[in-house]
Order: structure tokens, then C-alpha cells, then sequence
């Protein structure tokens, strides 16, 4: 594999290599283009691109106006664990002769002793990788859910002790529903005494609107110091069948009040990179099919249409 492009390095050295991140006041990786100030660093979530290759996927990745790709190295994933020595060299390779940051990835990564997790993590960071989604942690069935607390409290800080050796950022979304991190109290009981150069928070808008109704805002200002990364989506309430229901739509269609949300952001001055996830019906890809149903042109184009939309809405919060 060529080694990582002078572009791709200066930037992680320059805005990522403290794993502070960069939203609006770095610059772009696209063509190294440092006159790209005041702009979102938006990667787009690959379970999306499944149905491509490596080099396709970077193609039409950076085709479509993302600065880098959220690899998925994890089951059923982009990349699988058990060839993540053989693969995510091929992908990040495809993704640096596109002129995109691998910088990210999701993976299935929450236990700090499985030897296999270990290798995701070595591999991602030799390559030049600086942040990583971690698998949901899960309460036991019978537990006490403050027991459960304390031992994902100390796999959170063993994790970090990794995390620190090998310059990564391991960051853990916020889910809706009965996911271990659905309010941002757990998140903060959990990760408040983590390293937190090294231990973070992935924070989802779109889950903390479920969640939080009302109150999002009081979470976020709660955990404002711990984001490193953000993913963006959409999601509305429909009463189906009688019965209401999250529904996931294109951003912009929905309940998230991203202009608040941006400029709350910037008012924190929680510069980090996005993910953008497309979650609403597209030919399977927002299931991270293999093949899809229909044409990928439709992917593409609900693609362009939300990061259009995430671009605009940054710009005027």
C-alpha cells in the first residue's frame, strides 16, 4: 500500500492529531484546500455504500462533496474484524487516491481484552485513523443497573489506556430506546472519569431528540465536553396502526432542530468531524445492503440532497 498522501497527513498532524477534531475552523482535506474555512468536516456513514468496493466507494464518496468515509469495520460490516489486517489497508488506500480523510470508522469495539478487537484497533491506528465508534455496551438481564454502570465505567477507562498508546479516540454513541447511553446521565456517569484525550463521546442529535423531547438541550450542555464526534440524521413521530412510531426521514423533513443544535454547537465550540447517516428507506442501503433494490442513483441523490442541507444549515446557525 502507497503510504498515507502529505494532504492526509498534515491534516490529522494539524487538525486531528490532538483528537480534538475539526468542524469550522480547520481545513478541508478535499484537494487540500485549506481556503475551506468556517465548513463542517462531514464523512458519510459507509454502511450506506455497501453495495460498492473500496475504490468505487471512495469515488463516489468524494464525487458527492463528503471529506472522508465512517468506515464500517465490524460484522456485517465494510471491512470484517477477522480481515481487518488484509482489507482496511485496501480501503484506506482507495480512500486516500480519492483525496478523503480516513479518519473514522465504527466499529464492533467495547471490550478491551478480546485479542481480536485488539488487532481493529492496532491496524486503524498504524494507518493513520484517529477516531472509532464503540459497540453499545449492554445491561445484564437481573443486574443492578448502577453495578452495570461501574463495570462499563472501568471497560470504558481500560479502553482509554489503549486508546492513549495508540493515539486513537474511542468514542461511544448515544442510542434511543433500552441502549445502555439513551440518556446523557448514563453517559456522563460513565465516561466523566475517562481520559478524555483519549474517551468520548459520538453524540447523535437525532437519538437525543427522542430521548430528551424537550430537555435535549439540558443533556447536551451536560456532555458538551466530551463529544468528539457527531452523527447527523432525522427522525419524526407517526402514528401507525394506532401506535406511534419513530419514523427516520431525509434531514430537514423532520422533528431535529438542527439550526439550535448547530449553533449551540458552535456556542460550546465543539469542533469535531460528522458522520452523516441516511437512515430512511433507499433501495436497502440505509440497511448497509449488499445489493440493492433499485438504482444506486437514488442513494446518491438523497446523498447529495443531505449534505447539501447539513452544509447550508451549518453555515447559517
Amino acid at each position: 500500500m502507497n503510504k498515507p498522501s502529505y494532504c492526509r497527513r498534515n491534516f490529522i498532524k494539524t487538525g486531528m492529531g490532538a483528537a480534538a477534531g475539526l468542524a469550522f475552523t480547520g481545513p478541508s482535506v478535499i484537494g487540500c484546500n485549506i481556503e475551506k474555512q468556517n465548513k463542517l468536516h462531514v464523512s458519510v456513514f459507509s454502511k450506506h455504500l455497501q453495495f460498492l468496493d473500496y475504490p468505487e466507494m471512495a469515488k463516489m464518496a468524494a464525487e458527492i462533496g463528503f471529506d472522508g468515509v465512517d468506515l464500517t469495520v465490524r460484522p456485517k460490516g465494510h471491512v470484517l474484524p477477522g480481515r481487518v489486517k488484509q482489507d482496511l489497508p485496501v480501503a484506506v488506500e482507495a480512500m486516500d487516491k480519492a483525496g478523503l480523510a480516513p479518519i473514522m470508522m465504527a466499529s464492533g469495539v467495547n471490550d478491551p481484552l478480546d485479542p481480536v478487537q485488539q488487532t481493529v484497533l492496532k491496524t486503524a491506528a498504524s494507518l493513520g485513523m484517529k477516531y472509532y465508534r464503540m459497540a453499545y455496551f449492554r445491561y445484564t438481564k437481573d443486574g443492578s443497573i448502577p453495578d452495570d454502570l461501574k463495570t462499563f465505567k472501568k471497560q470504558a477507562q481500560a479502553l482509554g489506556e489503549i486508546n492513549s498508546e495508540l493515539g486513537l479516540m474511542g468514542c461511544y454513541q448515544n442510542h434511543a430506546g433500552n441502549y445502555v447511553g439513551a440518556s446523557m446521565f448514563e453517559l456522563y456517569e460513565i465516561f466523566k472519569d475517562a481520559d478524555n484525550q483519549s474517551t468520548g463521546l459520538q453524540y447523535d442529535i437525532r437519538h437525543a431528540t427522542v430521548e430528551g423531547g424537550r430537555s435535549w438541550e439540558t443533556g447536551l450542555r451536560l456532555v458538551h465536553q466530551r463529544i468528539k464526534t457527531i452523527a447527523l440524521k432525522d427522525f419524526r413521530w407517526e402514528q401507525r396502526d394506532g401506535k406511534w412510531e419513530t419514523v427516520n426521514v431525509p434531514m430537514g423533513e423532520g422533528m431535529v432542530d438542527f439550526k439550535r443544535y448547530f449553533a449551540l454547537l458552535k456556542q460550546y465550540q465543539v469542533e469535531v468531524p460528522a458522520t452523516l447517516h441516511l437512515e430512511y428507506p433507499i433501495g436497502g442501503a440505509e440497511h448497509g445492503a449488499r445489493e440493492l433494490e433499485g438504482s444506486p442513483d437514488q442513494v446518491y441523490n438523497a446523498m447529495r440532497k443531505d449534505l447539501e442541507f447539513v452544509h447550508r444549515m451549518w453555515t447559517s446557525s
